[in-house]
């Protein structure tokens, strides 16, 4: 067997801190400035003090040096140099680093490091606050008097997945004030987001139930009035990620985050959870539940009950189990939807379809599975808008039956009738039916950013257009990082530019084909507004990427995919075909 390859390093970690939120307030401007960031900043330093760049990922960098006195001495010039940089940025669009520095034993495989002193470097970098660095113990002990850097212990730090505690440090940034990222304001009541839940069960396949059962979690707490729930979608952004709960808190604006895991094994299931005040890093509250598969919703109310009691004692049990009614009993057909709302995320046509196919498997298991038939609607309802349906006539009609057969099955389900009031409203036209589940939605669950977000696009076309901003916007604060975003952003789009107010709509309708490029629909109303704007060569590329996603678009098969007014239709048209759409 061939002898591993070791050597004694330091070793940095480093990651933009928000990266999340500056990629979905401007994704192009954001790569933009990070790479000018590397070019100009960061890589010309490493390179001087003998470092060597072992793998970058989007916003992360590992670093090997030779010498710890270098590596400590690099990156306090970097943040040094990013916040000279960030002076003239304005907060909501500095690009900062977090950086952990450790020093230890590192395994060799090719051009790639392993090893816990990676590890340690990784968890120290999470700790860091923005602009800052974070060092272990050994690397203080190593550059001690040899650099003109003070250090703030941090005292003994029991890291994540790491056996032993490790001792912290952190440097003073001496002559730089480290920029802290814009931070959204509490809630006027008990505020929480829950990441999504670690999958313990060994097997990477069962990645979608554990995202599931935190979704359920997630959607069974919202229907708490008293609570402020930032949506799933957002809580998502972290996946995968070791940040700081601290730091989340800030980001998302909410006072507790709850942590946790899935472990699957045949038919036992077991959930942990974990409670912690996001302000000071403390844990309010842990337990452990098991159960067998077939009582998974059971479960998944035990956690709820007990995370509501922890945060807010006046809420009731009996309140939340009223939310949190089982949406099948069968257990094969809810497996059979978790695939398909992963499909569905693709968003491609052969995702969709997919999807469909799943929602279609989990219906014949159970006949009265409202969710899915919502589900259905809706996605048919994207077929729809973007011409991908093969016979538009006879899915259409299926796509108003799935919506209505849905509602009848589980009036009372927020997440069903938005879905089905969004498929209900593009493919019926039938507004006022819409309109109103949209607003039943609401009052069943004041925390849906979905119900707020997709319901905007459905009140653009009621002419309804200072509510749906106002909609809109209570949907991003809901769910600052939410994949959907580009619907909340379309509305606003939209709404602003049926009302001519063309600077706001370009705006918003470039940001929302930065958030989704692939929604045909986003980019006819773009290049109109571009091409009424008098921005032409803009307009035209924004047309001939319509035409790319949807080849059959022209301007007769928009008039009758349109469900605006007439006029709003004719001034829609009129900048598109400018921009160069075909009759």
């Amino acid at each position: 067997m061939p002898r591993e390859l070791r050597r004694l390093a330091a070793i940095v970690s480093a990651d933009v801190a928000g990266y999340s939120r500056l990629m979905g307030r401007d994704e192009s401007g954001t790569l933009a400035a990070l790479k000018a960031l590397r070019r100009d900043l960061i890589d010309p330093r490493i390179i001087e003090h003998g470092g060597r760049i072992v793998k970058t990922s989007g916003d992360d960098l590992l670093l090997e040096f030779a010498s710890v006195v270098d590596a400590v001495r690099c990156v306090s010039e970097i943040q040094a140099a990013i916040a000279a940089h960030n002076t003239d940025i304005p907060v909501e669009r500095r690009i900062e680093f977090r950086i952990g520095v450790n020093i230890g034993d590192i395994i060799i495989d090719g051009d790639d490091i392993f090893g816990d002193g990676v590890n340690v470097a990784a968890r120290l970098q999470a700790l860091a606050a923005p602009g800052s660095i974070c060092v272990s113990g050994r690397v203080q002990e190593d550059v001690r008097g040899k650099l003109d850097i003070a250090f703030e212990d941090a005292g003994d730090q029991q890291l994540k997945n790491i056996a032993w505690p490790v001792r912290v440090y952190r440097l003073k940034m001496t002559g730089t004030t480290p920029a802290v990222p814009p931070q959204l304001a509490l809630p006027d009541k008990p505020s929480i987001a829950v990441l999504p839940f670690h999958n313990m069960s060994g097997d990477a396949e069962q990645e979608y139930f554990a995202d599931g059962i935190t979704e359920d979690i997630i959607t069974a707490l919202s229907h708490i009035s008293s609570l402020f729930v930032i949506a799933h979608n957002s809580s998502f952004a972290y996946k995968g990620k070791a940040i700081d709960v601290r730091q989340i808190g800030r980001e998302l604006g909410v006072r507790y985050v709850l942590e946790g895991s899935v472990r699957k094994a045949g038919q036992r299931l077991r959930i942990t959870g974990q409670l912690v005040e996001a302000e000071t890093g403390s844990h309010l509250w842990a337990d452990r539940f098991d159960s067998v598969l077939e009582d998974v919703f059971d479960l998944q109310d035990r956690v709820t009950v007990a995370v509501a009691g922890a945060i807010e004692p006046s809420v009731t049990q009996a309140e939340i189990r009223r939310a949190n009614r089982k949406p099948t009993e069968n257990l094969q057909a809810y497996d059979w939807l978790l695939r398909g709302l992963g499909e569905r995320q693709l968003y491609s046509r052969d995702g969709f379809d997919r999807a469909i196919e799943m929602a279609r498997r989990a219906i014949e298991l159970d006949p009265r599975y409202a969710r899915a038939y919502a589900c259905l609607a809706a996605w048919m309802h994207v077929r729809w808008i973007n011409g991908w349906m093969e016979d538009e006539a006879a899915e259409t009609a299926e796509g108003v039956r799935f919506a209505h057969r849905a509602v009848q099955l589980a009036p009372n389900d927020s997440i069903v009738l938005t879905l089905s009031a969004l498929a209900l409203g593009h493919l019926d036209r039938d507004l006022a039916n819409a309109i109103s589940w949209l607003d039943r939605a609401i009052v069943l669950d004041p925390n849906s950013a979905r119900a707020f977000g997709l319901g905007a696009i459905v009140r653009t076309f009621a002419e309804d257009y200072a509510r749906a901003i106002d909609h809109a916007d209570r949907a991003m604060r809901l769910s600052p990082f939410d994949p959907l975003s580009s619907f909340f952003s379309l509305a606003r789009g939209i709404s602003h530019l049926l009302q001519r107010q063309l600077p706001e709509a370009v705006s918003w309708l470039r940001k929302s084909a930065q958030e989704n490029p692939h929604n045909a629909p986003t980019f006819v109303c773009l290049g109109s507004a571009l091409a009424h704007a008098g921005q032409m060569e803009e307009a035209r590329a924004a047309i001939r990427r319509l035409l790319k996603l949807n080849p059959t678009s022209t301007v007769s098969w928009q008039r009758q995919h349109l469900l605006f007014r007439e006029d709003a239709i004719e001034y829609l048209m009129e900048g598109a075909r400018l921009a160069g759409l075909p009759e």
